[in-house]
């Protein structure tokens, strides 16, 4: 498990929910590795292992964790709550990416599985430093959407955003999530 103490874990969280590209150079340094190996792990299937890298879907995993974060969505408290989170995430994707690949792999030609082996350029560094793709993600916000966000990121409990917006905490998370997945989606993250 990270070795990290819950006030250093703490200003790390902020550092990246502010865009401190350091603290999210931190942040890859300290988990990508476990996320890589973990993911490893899980493509045991080897037409999949042939079209995807381990490295495809931790950017993947990183970048919609880094634009989320940025906007407040995570509540994490501690190491071990991010690192869960991060597994999830990329086990979702492994999942996600294998169901693409046999829809793919039913439907397409040699060619287009190439191309999609080649499309795998950007870097999660250059996903975190991405100002433009951050506004992009904000502009697929609705205004409601948008109050919620940043009100996340400025580190406002789901409670007083609840009590503020007179709605309850649940559904306040719901909604950014769908918002959040809606926007990632458009994006193509």
């Amino acid at each position: 498990m990270i070795q990290i103490s819950a006030e250093k874990f703490d200003q790390l969280i902020g550092r990246v929910r502010g865009g401190d590209e350091s603290a999210a150079s931190e942040l890859l340094d300290r988990y990508e590795p476990e996320i890589r190996r973990e993911i490893r792990l899980r493509l045991t299937n080897p037409r999949l292992r042939r079209v995807v890298d381990t490295m495809d879907i931790s950017q993947s995993v990183f970048g919609n964790f880094f634009v989320r974060v940025a906007h407040g969505q995570f509540d994490l408290a501690s190491p071990a709550q991010l690192m869960a989170l991060l597994l999830r995430m990329a086990n979702n994707k492994v999942i996600d990416r294998h169901r693409r690949e046999v829809v793919r792999q039913t439907y397409d030609h040699v060619e287009q599985k190439e191309e999609a082996i080649a499309r795998g350029t950007s870097t999660a560094s250059s996903i975190v430093s991405g100002r433009e793709l951050l506004s992009e993600f904000r502009n697929r916000l609705n205004a409601d959407e948008q109050k919620i966000a940043d009100m996340r990121k400025r580190g406002i409990a789901w409670e007083a955003i609840a009590a503020e917006l007179g709605e309850s905490a649940d559904a306040l998370r719901k909604r950014l999530g769908r918002a959040c997945d809606r926007a990632i989606e458009d994006l193509g993250i």
